[in-house]
């Protein structure tokens, strides 16, 4: 073990969790622990979905290596129950993480700075109907995209390509979030980096 890790203390490599990307956390989650482990930290998994988050700092734990994804992981929530345990951990604190998983307010913050993104019509639940869910496509035309407002990644989206689909589109995406954001959709090349 070098000098360097043995700075680092016990790590807790947070990953599972309980959101609708736990699979894909765990794998993270793994991957991250095995290249710490390879490199002499002393590095431990920790699922909050099976202890709680208040755990951290009562387990010795000196610090967080964030691998959840979606709610209870991307949100600000874990983040911000790190902080007030005084435990330092990667990636964004609590504001950004609460602002950039809610996709219309990373919206509305990137149109107040000038910046373009793709037209889109907001459905709360409750507060709309079905002549609501058809009028979308009138807004934004197809093919259009309906998602959750506030998940991570591609999970609850759905690519509507005609007026037929957007009932079951709308109803798939709020399984996930009372919000749904439906946009127009913008062709591009999707990239994934490895």
């Amino acid at each position: 073990m070098s000098k360097s890790t043995l700075n680092f203390g016990k790590v807790a490599v947070l990953m599972g969790g309980l959101s609708a990307e736990r699979e894909i956390s765990l794998m993270s989650g793994n991957g991250v622990l095995q290249a710490l482990r390879s490199r002499g930290v002393d590095a431990h998994a920790f699922d909050p979905a099976e202890r709680d988050i208040s755990e951290v700092k009562k387990s010795g734990f000196a610090r967080c290596f964030i691998a959840l994804h979606g709610r209870f992981g991307e949100d600000g929530t874990v983040q911000g129950a790190l902080e007030l345990q005084g435990i330092p951990y990667t990636g964004s604190g609590v504001m950004a993480s609460s602002m950039a998983i809610d996709k219309v307010m990373t919206k509305r913050v990137l149109l107040s700075e000038g910046l373009p993104t793709p037209r889109y019509v907001l459905l709360r639940r409750g507060s709309y109907g079905s002549a609501d869910i058809s009028a979308v496509p009138d807004q934004l035309g197809f093919p259009l995209i309906v998602k959750p407002a506030r998940e991570g990644s591609s999970i609850g989206l759905t690519k509507v390509t005609e007026r037929a689909g957007m009932l079951e589109a709308v109803v798939q995406a709020a399984k996930l979030d009372a919000d749904i954001l439906c946009e127009q959709f913008i062709s591009g090349d999707e990239v994934t980096c490895p």
